[in-house]
């Protein structure tokens, strides 16, 4: 059987209850993506072009520093990666965790928050940052999603 992690960046607490519901519907173990520098209401102010949120996405090489890592990524062999949708795709701290971990021969598989867009361009922008990896194609889900929605999406994955 393969051991699942479920590892999510959350700006708000959105992010973080579905990756709650996901963990529950998959069997797989949660993980905190922690900025090392946490984001404030102001760095979030996507209206604000100066917004530290604004200027990291604008920068497609950025890569914001995390707080903690997993020790035991080697044991992991599918990784539900969560986050909220900035600008269209995943946040940039999602390629810093990527990046952190050697992920020859895993399963990636995004999942997002949103609060009106969709994936966007999200998988051709994580794709480098999953060398050697199966990347599967991400999905957002409606905060009210339930667990049991969730675990047919993950199993049509693994056909």
């Amino acid at each position: 059987m393969s051991k699942i992690l479920v590892a999510y960046f959350s700006a708000s607490g959105t992010t973080a209850r579905l990756a709650k519901t996901v963990a529950a519907a998959v069997g797989g173990d949660l993980h905190e993506i922690v900025p090392e520098k946490p984001y404030t209401s102001a760095d979030l102010n996507w209206n604000n072009k100066q917004s530290r949120s604004s200027i990291e996405m604008s920068d497609k090489s950025f890569r914001p520093a995390i707080a903690n890592h997993v020790d035991n990524i080697d044991e992991y062999d599918i990784i539900y990666v969560g986050f909220p949708i900035w600008w269209y795709v995943a946040p940039t701290i999602i390629n810093t965790f990527l990046e952190s971990n050697d992920l020859t021969g895993k399963t990636i598989i995004p999942f997002a928050t949103s609060g009106g867009s969709g994936m966007g361009n999200t998988n051709a922008e994580l794709a480098n940052s999953c060398k050697g990896a199966i990347l599967k194609d991400g999905k957002r889900f409606s905060t009210n999603v339930s667990e049991n929605e969730i675990k047919t999406w993950a199993d049509s994955l693994n056909k």
